[in-house]
């Protein structure tokens, strides 16, 4: 399994990777990691929120659906989903082939453009940590 350090990470096993800025935002991308699309197996469906939704840490934003089960994925930071992965509507197993490329879910415009949004989660090492420990 892969845990790029270029971004952080949920306890949910989402990952959240700062894209850049919007003039009044800080957009982070957000998706799935390796050891979730594993666990889950092959991906068939995916539901992601409407652009414009307001969304907030822990809150379910979306869902993952494989041939094993149904899971809720969630938001890393607080903000406005600015975009979908529209792609993933006809090709949802791209989730499994690259979960941290082409398969990513939704981008989240996190108001201003001061600190870090996503300081707060867990590096690559507190997050393997977690997986090892699961």
């Amino acid at each position: 399994m892969s845990t790029p350090d270029d971004r952080r990470y949920t306890e949910q096993h989402e990952w959240a990777l700062v894209q850049g800025t919007d003039g009044t935002s800080t957009v982070v991308r957000v998706g799935i990691t390796d050891h979730a699309q594993d666990a889950l197996g092959d991906i068939v469906f995916v539901q992601l929120p409407d652009v414009g939704a307001e969304v907030a840490p822990g809150t379910p934003i979306g869902e993952v659906e494989s041939t094993k089960s149904v899971s809720d994925v969630y938001a890393p930071v607080t903000g406005v989903v600015a975009a979908v992965n529209a792609r993933l509507a006809d090709a949802p197993e791209t989730i499994n082939a690259d979960p941290y490329g082409e398969g990513w879910l939704v981008d989240i415009a996190v108001p201003g453009e001061g600190g870090d949004p996503i300081g707060q989660l867990l590096d690559a090492d507190a997050y393997q940590a977690v997986v090892e420990g699961s």
